[in-house]
């Protein structure tokens, strides 16, 4: 039988993310965020491509992310309630980290494969918040799939999109517990 670790998957079969409207300060500092990208990096990245990268946004960043989320939302034609939505994410926000999907041209390991890896990443660093006691959540939104929203606030390349928004601070609640999907339902099991 092989070794354990009995914590981790623990915490796998428990974790739950935080509402990021429920997030408050403090958020981690700089020093405090370092293992929790590490930890992300570890991603699984087939052909040692790196196909992502972080942008961190700290408070001071979320008004102006807030006022840009309004303009796109005018350009595009967005209704009220969705450009209100788009904005709380940064109006709310203490800290995100945004995850930066990559794509380079490889003939070993297809877009399909690098988006996987920076989808991985997102999910890492989400597990890796909750894991040393922070409240987190994975957000995107409309605003993260506009190439002008994406270009103003965060100078992204025509090569590179937002794979997440990861919202990292305390929670000022735990929010309950909600259905999970029922495994045998959707399991296959092959033996021949």
């Amino acid at each position: 039988m092989p070794l354990q670790n009995s914590a981790a998957l623990d915490f796998l079969l428990s974790r739950r993310s935080r509402p990021a409207k429920t997030l408050v300060a403090p958020a981690p500092t700089r020093a405090e965020l370092e293992p929790l990208l590490t930890a992300a990096a570890r991603t699984p990245d087939h052909g040692k491509l790196e196909p992502w990268r972080f942008i961190v946004v700290e408070r001071g960043a979320m008004a102006r992310l807030a006022e840009l989320t309004s303009k796109a939302g005018e350009r595009l034609g967005k209704d009220p309630a969705d450009i209100a939505k788009g904005r709380s994410q940064f109006e709310l926000g203490q800290l995100a980290v945004v995850v930066v999907e990559v794509q380079s041209p490889s003939e070993k390991v297809p877009a399909i494969e690098q988006t996987y890896s920076a989808g991985a990443v997102c999910l890492s660093l989400l597990n890796a918040a909750l894991a040393a006691g922070w409240g987190a959540n994975w957000l995107s939104g409309w605003v993260s799939h506009d190439a002008g929203f994406c270009s103003d606030a965060f100078e992204l390349a025509g090569n590179e999109r937002i794979a997440g928004l990861i919202h990292i601070a305390t929670e000022s609640s735990k929010p309950p517990e909600r259905p999970r999907p029922d495994v045998s339902a959707i399991t296959t099991w092959v033996s021949a």
